[in-house]
């Protein structure tokens, strides 16, 4: 199945996306197009991957909104323009392993009514060294909101979730079914991930597919207060679990229990979006077409 890779960049994470474009170039998956949406002038990030070679490239789209939006709306908009039925994450300062789209997609084609395949992320240190962590929970099926619960049974010790959420190869009508990637500031693909994984199964695979830059510029690591004034939502898991008893699927004491009567079809389905031409403030930078033999599905 086609796959289109989204990754959203401003111009201080400019340097690290001839390593990304090269773990790309390197996939043994063949089919997949990199979907780059510039935070911010554009720039840098235009002179970075001219210099390596990926904007010549016909699988490269490149678009930029001039704005400062953060990575959440960036990977949204960018998921605006996405056609592929798979939709993979990388965040411009981490790559993927050779075999991570070939592994991902695959369990998904496998797994016809799973809605997200993720493997082990391995750290990616500064001296080139990978070091792997153990996840909180076994390979194989995930069943609906397995993740949210083996999250909050590990709190307070354990804030991390229980898989790496930045490597994370979704469907693409259930990434747009959970709003696409959350409105939370440090940990919006974590806010995604147990979301997705609340309406859906997953497959966790026994392999390495995400190299997971560490850096001392990592947003992630970011935990002040917001400019305007206010807390984060959440810093990094300080927040107590749920326990209201009048929401449904809470996270308390008792475990998840998703909404009564709910369910989730990944069959074939026509989300409606608007031409990126209609997004406000959108200016496509590159929109080479690709051989109509090679097009992804609509």
């Amino acid at each position: 199945m086609w796959v289109d890779v989204v990754t959203a960049v401003h111009a201080e994470y400019a340097g690290y996306l001839p390593a990304a474009w090269d773990s790309l170039h390197r996939q043994r998956h063949p089919h997949w197009t990199w979907r780059v949406q510039v935070d911010g002038p554009p720039g840098e990030v235009l002179d970075a991957l001219a210099a390596c070679g990926a904007a010549d490239d016909g699988r490269v789209r490149i678009a930029a909104h001039g704005t400062d939006e953060g990575p959440a709306v960036t990977r949204n908009i960018a998921l605006g323009s996405c056609t592929a039925p798979l939709v993979q994450n990388l965040d411009a300062d981490d790559e993927l392993e050779p075999g991570a789209l070939a592994a991902l997609s695959g369990a998904l084609a496998t797994h016809t009514h799973a809605g997200y395949a993720v493997g082990h992320a391995r750290d990616l240190h500064a001296d080139g060294t990978l070091r792997t962590a153990p996840l909180a929970v076994p390979a194989g099926p995930l069943a609906r909101g397995a993740l949210a619960v083996a999250w909050a049974s590990a709190l307070p010790d354990r804030t991390l979730p229980p898989v790496h959420p930045a490597g994370v190869m979704w469907r693409r009508n259930l990434l747009l079914a959970v709003g696409g990637w959350a409105a939370l500031r440090g940990v919006e693909d974590t806010a995604t991930l147990i979301a997705g994984s609340a309406l859906a199964t997953g497959i966790l695979l026994d392999v390495p597919t995400l190299r997971y830059r560490r850096h001392d510029a990592q947003r992630s690591r970011r935990n002040s207060n917001f400019s305007g004034g206010g807390l984060s939502i959440c810093l990094f898991g300080s927040a107590p679990p749920c326990s209201r008893p009048d929401l449904p699927g809470k996270i308390g004491t008792e475990g998840f229990t998703p909404t009564s009567g709910f369910t989730t079809s990944f069959g074939p389905r026509h989300a409606h979006r608007p031409p990126s031409s209609s997004i406000p403030g959108q200016s496509g930078l590159r929109s080479t077409n690709l051989p109509s033999a090679a097009k992804p599905p609509q």
